[in-house]
């Protein structure tokens, strides 16, 4: 099997931590086995769409050394790579289900949604759509139309029966078909849903593994019929396990936190660039939230990385995200530089602090930082002793 996978976020935020993990273990399976990393852009919600988290996003990438073989800029054989530039195509797959009978249009309005949740949530009923247009006649269908109103393609979920998959890391499971609602494929303005969206564009980009946060698993079975629907043969899934916060309580969040002593702990990839962790000690830490080669080893080259990496070493439970654990590896990483690459890494942050020194002082000095830094963790903080020392 050619391994092929993608990462397809969502331009909604600038660039999570957690989601460059994803970014990272989907570009190692695809080094590791001499296979293509693609990256897509999932900008299908317009009404949170920002243009500075997708610059965001691919700067971040690239700062890592995450380098895809085919999507924005890079181009290849299987696009557009922008989910926004593909609505003839989910369109047309859409128009596929309803004319083979797994998929219907839904005329219902907000407001009698809105009243039907209000029903269910008063009578103690379990929610979700009702499927009150999945059975409508010609005729019924021809009055809705007649009164102008654009509908919702649902999907016809079967009634009967249950769903089974398998998670390459957690194991089978299996779902009730009678616990899954009707889920909109396509809504009104034309834009796709991320059910039938991820579904459409993975087969057509034929990937091998989906590889993302565990959030998504309850998508699964959903995937899964729709896939059965087109039948299509479905990529393998696996499930990365939530990063958790320093304490090991709860999801990492989303925002930056304040935590014991005042220390700030940050999330957002630009702001630990910002701060002066290098891309290799990053790359080397993310790596090992949630993955392991063995009990003892946790310095790793990228190439070691490329070279150990495999499905097999992600954990199923939640990793806590060490934040002093990567101080340790980027201060490591800091020391073990060369004097020129160290040199080259606190040019800019000098430059940055309003200072102009020149290179080869700055190359001298950097073996004398070097041993008189051993608590140094972040580049800002070498470069003020060297300002000092300067």
């Amino acid at each position: 099997m050619k391994v092929r996978v993608r990462f397809a976020p969502s331009p909604t935020g600038y660039f999570h931590v957690g989601g460059a993990r994803t970014a990272l273990y989907n570009w190692l399976l695809a080094r590791h086995h001499g296979g293509v990393f693609i990256l897509r852009i999932e900008d299908t919600d317009r009404t949170r769409y920002q243009p500075e988290a997708l610059d965001d996003l691919l700067s971040s990438l690239r700062w890592l050394g995450l380098d895809w073989d085919e999507g924005p800029e890079t181009g290849g054989d299987h696009g557009p790579y922008f989910q926004s530039e593909r609505l003839e195509i989910y369109q047309k797959y859409a128009n596929q289900l309803i004319d083979e009978g797994y998929a219907y249009n839904c005329y219902c309005s907000p407001e009698r949604l809105a009243q039907m949740r209000r029903k269910q949530r008063a009578s103690g009923a379990s929610q979700g759509y009702d499927r009150h247009c999945r059975e409508l006649t010609a005729q019924q269908r021809a009055e809705y139309e007649a009164q102008g109103i654009t509908p919702v393609v649902r999907f016809k979920t079967p009634l009967a029966g249950s769903t089974s998959y398998v998670d390459v890391i957690r194991g089978p499971s299996a779902v009730e078909n009678g616990t899954l609602d009707d889920l909109v494929l396509l809504k009104s303005d034309g834009f796709p849903t991320y059910h039938l969206a991820n579904v459409v564009d993975d087969h057509l980009m034929e990937i091998s593994h989906i590889l993302r946060g565990d959030e998504w698993l309850p998508s699964v079975p959903r995937h899964v019929l729709l896939y059965q629907a087109f039948a299509w043969e479905p990529p393998l899934y696996a499930h990365l396990p939530v990063i958790l916060s320093p304490t090991g309580k709860g999801k990492m969040s989303k925002r930056k936190t304040t935590g014991p002593g005042g220390r700030e702990y940050d999330v957002l990839t630009r702001d630990f660039r910002a701060k002066g962790y290098l891309p290799e000690a990053m790359i080397n830490f993310l790596a090992l939230v949630g993955w392991g080669y063995d009990d003892k080893t946790e310095i790793f080259s990228r190439e070691e990385l490329i070279q150990h990496f495999s499905l097999e070493g992600v954990n199923k439970s939640a990793a806590a995200f060490d934040y002093d654990k990567l101080d340790w590896l980027n201060g490591l990483y800091i020391r073990n530089m060369s004097a020129d690459e160290l040199a080259g890494r606190l040019m800019p942050v000098l430059r940055e602090a309003g200072f102009d020194p020149d290179l080869d002082t700055v190359r001298g000095l950097a073996p004398l930082v070097q041993e008189e830094t051993i608590g140094t963790t972040h580049l800002p903080s070498a470069s003020y002793l060297l300002i000092c020392v300067i």
